[in-house]
């Protein structure tokens, strides 16, 4: 029988209380981590939401206007209003979504009017219309609505006369609008921009 070189380790003999001492070790770091662990990512979250905060310089975003909660300036009589049409976005910029509504009168037939509406919201009040992009009165109708990108965007169709039957417009309008300064500015084609007020 050939000896070993190396010298005989008698501590390499493992006994239940090496076992029972190395768990009894593992066990005191992994509950060490895990009383460390959730004060450090509170401190990482709140953090992360003071930058967030404080880059923005507002409160999380908030739900966008809900037009069946307005009061838009339609006079439909007893017949009453339907929102034809909505879209959502930030349009001026300022971290808060502003819907646009598009709303006429609700007719048992024929083709009403559209009016096409800004609505913004404050905290806890009910949401209000801050600015009328097409104005019933007008009577146009509108088609192929969106918002995208800081924009509103619809086609228009009138009526070049009286004469001519309100289920046919003969007349068609690219739009879009923009919030610039204080003001939504109309852009219509080759026509050029005009100031609507707020």
């Amino acid at each position: 029988m050939q000896s070993s070189a190396l010298p005989d380790l008698a501590h390499t003999d493992t006994k239940p209380v090496h076992w029972l001492a190395t768990a009894a070790a593992m066990a005191a770091v992994v509950a060490a981590a895990g009383l460390l662990q959730p004060d450090a990512a509170t401190a990482t979250a709140s953090a992360s939401e003071h930058r967030t905060n404080a880059q923005h310089g507002a409160a999380p975003a908030a739900e966008a206007p809900d037009p069946a909660d307005a009061a838009f300036p339609l006079d439909c009589g007893t017949a009453g209003y339907t929102v034809a049409d909505q879209a959502a976005g930030d349009l001026d910029g300022d971290n808060r979504p502003e819907t646009v509504a598009v709303v006429h009168c609700a007719a048992g037939s024929g083709t009403p009017p559209s009016g096409v509406y800004v609505l913004t919201q404050a905290s806890g009040a009910a949401p209000r219309v801050v600015a009328t992009l097409v104005d019933p009165a007008q009577k146009i109708t509108v088609t192929d609505f969106a918002v995208r990108d800081g924009l509103v965007a619809a086609t228009l169709l009138g009526y070049s006369s009286a004469d001519v039957p309100r289920c046919c417009p003969d007349e068609q309008e690219s739009a879009t609008w923009q919030w610039k300064g204080n003001a939504f500015i109309k852009s219509a084609g080759p026509a050029g921009d005009t100031a609507l007020s707020a």
